[in-house]
């Protein structure tokens, strides 16, 4: 089911930098030092809005990017 809340998001398991594409706008947030664990798991996740808020919001260093 798509998310209301995340359009997209990228993974780099050498850099462990999540990107996450927010709508409506597009908006793109990086956010340092995921484990590839976190990542498969906000992956599996039925709400990926939900698990973002859970586990990732406020929980890693993060910036926007332009």
């Amino acid at each position: 089911m798509p998310s209301t809340v995340i359009r997209s998001t990228q993974y780099d398991p050498a850099t462990r930098i999540l990107s996450v594409w927010f709508v409506p706008h597009g908006n793109r947030y990086d956010y340092e030092e995921v484990s590839p664990a976190t990542y498969a798991a906000f992956m599996r996740a039925s709400s990926k809005g939900r698990f973002f808020n859970k586990f990732i919001k406020d929980r890693y260093s993060y910036r926007r990017v332009a």
